[in-house]
């Protein structure tokens, strides 16, 4: 299984978007400091929303289109969209 994620950081005010195999682990590893310099100056990252797919491929694919939105309102939707399934 893999995952796109979609961290933020209250400090920084700012998203991150990634795709990993083992969800759990990558948080930590962000939060430890051991993510670009962007992830390390923007400590602590909360996890606010994931997808999973059966591939490699796909997980990457589906990052590059969120990425490619370049839209803090699209990435918003999407957080906000997840939250509301769960009610």
């Amino acid at each position: 299984m893999y995952f796109v994620y979609i961290l933020y950081s209250d400090k920084c005010n700012k998203y991150y978007i990634g795709q990993t195999e083992s969800l759990t682990r990558r948080v930590e590893e962000h939060n430890q400091g051991k993510g670009g310099l962007f992830t390390s100056a923007c400590i602590p990252w909360k996890l606010v929303y994931h997808e999973s797919f059966e591939s490699r491929q796909e997980a990457i694919k589906r990052e590059r289109e969120v990425k490619g939105k370049k839209s803090r309102k699209y990435i918003e939707y999407l957080i906000q969209s997840r939250s509301t399934e769960r009610l």
